[in-house]
C-alpha cells in the first residue's frame, strides 16, 4: 500500500466515523432514546461516542476492502453482520434476564434499543460500501472459492462442536474473567441471579447465530483463511464489546468496564475458533479420530 492510498484510506475512515456518528444521532432521536443532560456530560458522550464509531468504521472496513462480493450483496451481508452482533444477539440476551433486572432497565426500552440498532445498521451499510468504492462491479476473480464446501457430516459435528466450545467460553470467561473484575459490584448488580436450566440451550442457539453471521464474511474475504478468522473475531469482539465503552445509566462503571473485558476477549477468541475450525479440512469424525489415533 502506497503513501497516497493510505492517505486516501485514513481519510476515508475520517468521513465514515462521522457519518456513523451521525447514524447513531438520527436513530437515537428516530426511537427517542435521547435524553437531556449537563454540557459537560454531553460533551464526555459525544467524545467516547466518537471513539467507538471510529473504532467500529475500521472492523467494518477490513472485510469490505478485502472482499470478493461487491454492491447490494456486500451491503446485506454488512448489514446482517452489523445489526446481528451489535444488537440482536446481545439484546435477546437482555430480554432473557430481563426478570432479574426488571429495576434496573426498563422493560419499554427493549424495543427501542433493537430498532435503534436497525436504523444505525441500515443507515451506516450502503455507505460504508459506497465509499470504499464497492458499490461497482468488481473483477470475477479466477480462483475457485473452496471455503465451507463439506460433506453435510462435516458441517453437523462441527456445528455441534461449535456449539460446545461456546457455552465452555460463555461461562468460563463468565466466572473466570468477568466475576472476579466486577468484585463485590456483581453481587449488588446482579443480586438474586439465578441461571435457568435452560441457559445452556439457549447458548447453544446464540452460538448458532454467532456462526451464521460469520459465515458470509468467510465465504466473501480474499487471501488466506486467518484474513477471515481475523475479520470475523474482530467483528464479534468490536461491534459489541465497543458499546460497553460507552457510559449508561443503567450499568455501573465498574460492571460495564468489567463485561467489556469479558465478551471482547471471549467473543474474539470465539470467533477465531470458528473460522479456524470450518476451514480445516475433515471428510467425516471417523477420519478426525483415525487422524488424531496417527499423530498421537
Amino acid at each position: 500500500m502506497n503513501a497516497k492510498t493510505t492517505i486516501m484510506l485514513g481519510l476515508k475512515i475520517i468521513v465514515l466515523t462521522f457519518l456513523l456518528f451521525v447514524s447513531y444521532s438520527i436513530a437515537s432521536m428516530a426511537v427517542g432514546l435521547t435524553d437531556s443532560t449537563q454540557t459537560a456530560d454531553l460533551m464526555g458522550a459525544m467524545a467516547a461516542l466518537l471513539a467507538v464509531c471510529a473504532i467500529q468504521t475500521v472492523v467494518l472496513s477490513y472485510p469490505i476492502i478485502r472482499s470478493r462480493w461487491d454492491r447490494w450483496r456486500l451491503v446485506l451481508t454488512i448489514f446482517l453482520v452489523f445489526y446481528g452482533v451489535m444488537t440482536f444477539l446481545s439484546q435477546i440476551e437482555t430480554v432473557v434476564f430481563l426478570r432479574y433486572l426488571v429495576d434496573v432497565v426498563p422493560a419499554e426500552i427493549i424495543p427501542k434499543l433493537f430498532m435503534q440498532g436497525a436504523i444505525i445498521a441500515a443507515l451506516f451499510s450502503p455507505l460504508v460500501v459506497l465509499i470504499h468504492g464497492r458499490m461497482k462491479r468488481a473483477e470475477e476473480s479466477q480462483e475457485i472459492n473452496r471455503r465451507l464446501i463439506m460433506p453435510l457430516m462435516e458441517w453437523v459435528w462441527k456445528l455441534i462442536l461449535i456449539a460446545v466450545i461456546y457455552v465452555v467460553i460463555y461461562f468460563s470467561f463468565g466466572m473466570f474473567v468477568f466475576r472476579p473484575l466486577a468484585g463485590e459490584a456483581f453481587q449488588e448488580y446482579y443480586a438474586g441471579l439465578q441461571l435457568p436450566l435452560w441457559i445452556i440451550p439457549f447458548q447453544m442457539v446464540r452460538a448458532m447465530i454467532w456462526t451464521a453471521l460469520a459465515l458470509p464474511i468467510i465465504r466473501m474475504m480474499k487471501g488466506n483463511w486467518w484474513e477471515a478468522g481475523l475479520a470475523v473475531a474482530l467483528l464479534f469482539s468490536v461491534l459489541m464489546g465497543s458499546l460497553l465503552l460507552l457510559p449508561n445509566p443503567y450499568m455501573p462503571d465498574t460492571i460495564r468496564m468489567a463485561h467489556f473485558v469479558e465478551v471482547s476477549s471471549s467473543n474474539f477468541l470465539f470467533g477465531w475458533i470458528v473460522v479456524w475450525l470450518l476451514n480445516r479440512h475433515h471428510g467425516s469424525l471417523f477420519e478426525l479420530f483415525r487422524w488424531s489415533e496417527k499423530t498421537g
